[in-house]
């Protein structure tokens, strides 16, 4: 597991959004990142999971969030510009994002990968993770210190067979990650680095692997050292790096 211990205040004060926020890694970061001071922007494609959360974290005194439901697989560019000026309106800037939200598609040899279920799961786990990052980086860039963390995979570092579209997909965001550290180095107060969450007791993780004990699995709430040394002021000048979760 990676070793870091977050001191209490570390994300006091600030903006930070998570994709995915409604259940998984995503619910579990959304509240480590406010039970440290941040106010968490909740976006999912499901009002009543991120509704759950919002309740959670408000209930446990922490900084209230802003539930935000947004479709990856259908928004359009023009949604994308609606939510970054309404994040500037209410909050000038952006202190952090975290790419969680994906989709697993099917498990299968290529040749019987549908391009319907290929492209499916790109717009999710790359499209969407594109616009999101190119359209919320002026924001990223107001910010005194942002940090911008990519979901990466073992299979988005070693492509392995029947793992198709989402495979590709992560690989991908290696590389969006890897473009957008070296354009922003040394010229903007933005940073970008992957994390691999590995082996974690989530919903995909069952529909990959239906056969194995989730039990014997880590929680979410196991993982989050990486997530919050990523996005608080330790990590400053970290950049372009892929980190293990586990």
């Amino acid at each position: 597991m990676f070793e870091y211990t977050a001191r209490p205040d570390l994300l006091k004060g600030r903006i930070i959004l998570v994709t995915g926020a409604g259940r998984g890694i995503g619910a579990a970061a959304a509240k480590a990142y406010a039970a440290h001071g941040a106010t968490v922007l909740l976006l999912g494609k499901t009002e009543e999971n991120l509704d759950r959360v919002y309740d959670e974290i408000v209930a446990a005194g922490h900084p209230e969030p802003v539930s935000i439901p947004f479709n990856l697989e259908t928004a359009l560019p023009h949604q994308y510009d609606e939510l970054a000026a309404t994040i500037e309106r209410e909050f000038g800037r952006l202190d952090g994002l975290l790419h969680n939200a994906s989709i697993l598609g099917p498990l299968t040899p290529l040749e019987q990968l549908s391009g319907d279920n290929f492209m499916r799961v790109m717009q999710v786990n790359v499209n969407a993770v594109f616009m999101l990052t190119s359209t919320l980086l002026p924001l990223l860039k107001l910010s005194e210190d942002a940090s911008v963390v990519f979901t990466s995979s073992s299979v988005g570092r070693k492509g392995r067979a029947y793992w198709g579209g989402y495979a590709v997909s992560k690989f991908a965001n290696e590389g969006l990650m890897q473009v957008l550290a070296d354009e922003v180095d040394g010229i903007a107060p933005v940073r970008a680095n992957s994390v691999n969450p590995g082996a974690t007791r989530t919903d995909m993780r069952a529909k990959a692997y239906p056969g194995e004990d989730p039990l014997t699995l880590p929680t979410p709430e196991a993982i989050m050292p990486v997530y919050l040394y990523l996005m608080g002021p330790d990590s400053k000048g970290v950049n372009g790096k892929a980190f293990d979760a586990q």
